[in-house]
């Protein structure tokens, strides 16, 4: 698949590029990395001597930082009832700490990935994606003390330095060797290398941070229960295919110790300060706060209803070829087969004045790739035209459908010799646009709260969330239950609905 995603990316417009690159690197250097800072702990001298510059080169960093991230992950997401609920949580971990902690400023990104981290100013970032997760703020509780155990423990101070000293070998590379190219990929290599604490760091947070929200008056198992969570929710995406590879890489769990290792070492932690059901879990007042929060994909890019991706803003839609899976992401939607030897793209741009579809099909719209014939066609009454390309190592099927000012493109990608032309037959008859209520139809999803009744199972539940691909499974990843059976009637649970 790196030779497709290659290509896909030299297709990538010009104002795309600027974009993708910026969060390539913040994905290697700070989300993975867990990354989590505070200048309090820093050594006392730092407000001068020969620290200062360092330090100060660190805080300027996360002040950049911080727009970049709400640049690649979708900007802030306003929730004032969660952002009420972390609040509250974290100025009870802060004063229970070990160790000195600065004032923290919660941010909700608005993105699915399931993920938690922090900026050395004191920024602690939270995704949506991972607030739906959580059951209770003792489960809450645990993330945010594990990214506040790597500040008490100075492993994100550590980090800072390495992270400078990269970026000084990449400065060094780029000025001596003036290749500026070659300066990018030493960076982003070193990034990518130091992008993880260290197993032992990461085993060593889990600790403390059990012992963090317990002291904070929280249900210490809560740190076991949201890693059976993590593991769940993740082998939930991998079985269905559904996760674009980036995705994978933001994971939380692709950057930490394996789970079942994790959850023994928290629950050994709980256990020595004492027998479950000690400290507040108060699951009511999670999930209030959760109630409405948006699921999976923003409507903004696009919704994605099992095979069938929808564009409000658009007002355009088309279906998946069979056995694909779609994921929509900024400014585009990636396509993967089960077998993951055939790939899907799609996105727009805009024709240079004067220039056909044909001229633009065979310009060279992906390096390396020699076109074929160019077939003239109409879709949904709109001009397009489709084409063959061969890389080293991919077939692909080229189709480019005009409407207004805008090119809709599809990249359709086969490994081998297998010529992808059925599919791609099938994803361009499928493009249509959308009627005025129709539009108005591809609402966002919801986490909503619901109350169980007698007789209710996960299998009703699922019931109220139609369009959704596997819906009990992802009923029972939600609510963090191991396996269908009768609901507690009174309980109130998680679905998801428009």
């Amino acid at each position: 698949m790196l030779a497709f995603w290659r290509h896909a990316y030299r297709a990538l417009p010009k104002r795309l590029i600027a974009l993708a690159l910026p969060a390539a690197l913040l994905v290697a250097a700070f989300l993975v990395a867990c990354t989590n800072d505070q200048s309090a702990l820093l050594p006392q001298q730092t407000t001068g001597g020969e620290l200062a510059p360092r330090v100060n080169a660190i805080q300027r960093a996360s002040d950049s930082e911080h727009q970049r991230l709400l640049t690649a992950f979708g900007g802030e997401y306003r929730a004032p009832n969660a952002r009420a609920a972390l609040d509250e949580v974290v100025q009870r971990l802060a004063k229970a700490s070990e160790g000195q902690i600065g004032a923290y400023e919660i941010t909700i990104l608005n993105s699915p990935v399931v993920n938690a981290f922090a900026l050395p100013n004191g920024r602690l970032y939270v995704t949506r994606g991972l607030l739906a997760l959580a059951n209770d703020t003792a489960e809450i509780a645990s993330v945010l003390a594990h990214e506040i155990a790597h500040v008490t423990a100075q492993h994100a101070v550590e980090r800072a330095e390495k992270e400078l000293e990269s970026a000084l070998v990449s400065q060094v590379v780029s000025q001596v060797l003036k290749d500026p190219a070659a300066g990018a990929a030493v960076q982003a290599g070193s990034k990518l290398s130091l992008a993880r604490f260290s197993r032992q760091q990461e085993l060593t947070a889990d600790q403390i941070s059990v012992r963090n929200i317990s002291r904070a008056g929280y249900d210490p198992y809560g740190a076991g229960r949201f890693l059976q969570a993590l593991g769940r929710n993740t082998a939930f995406r991998n079985a269905g295919q559904g996760q674009s590879a980036e995705d994978k890489r933001l994971d939380i769990l692709s950057s930490h110790p394996s789970t079942p290792e994790r959850v023994a070492a928290v629950t050994a932690g709980a256990r020595q300060i004492g027998a479950p059901g000690i400290g507040e879990r108060d699951a009511a007042r999670w999930l209030a706060a959760i109630d409405g929060i948006a699921y999976g994909d923003d409507p903004r890019d696009g919704v994605v209803r099992g095979k069938r991706y929808l564009n409000s803003a658009l007002r355009i839609a088309f279906t998946a070829p069979d056995g694909f899976s779609l994921e929509s992401a900024r400014d585009m939607v990636i396509g993967v087969s089960a077998n993951g030897n055939q790939a899907l793209r799609f996105d727009s741009v805009t024709l240079k004045p004067g220039q056909t579809l044909e001229a633009y099909v065979t310009s060279g719209w992906i390096d390396g790739v020699e076109t074929g014939a160019v077939e003239h066609l109409d879709v949904a009454g709109q001009p397009a035209v489709i084409t063959t390309g061969r890389g080293t190592d991919w077939m692909f099927r080229l189709a480019a459908i005009q409407a207004g000012g805008r090119v809709y493109r599809f990249i359709l990608a086969a490994k081998g010799a297998n010529d992808p032309e059925r599919p791609m037959r099938a994803v361009i008859e499928s493009f249509s646009a959308l009627t005025a209520s129709e539009a108005q139809a591809a609402r966002p999803m919801q986490i909503r709260i619901v109350t169980a009744s007698a007789g209710d199972t996960a299998a009703t539940m699922a019931e109220r969330m139609p369009n959704l691909d596997r819906a009990q499974e992802l009923f029972l990843v939600l609510n963090g239950l191991d396996r269908s059976g009768p609901l507690t009637p009174g309980q109130r649970y998680k679905i998801v609905a428009e």
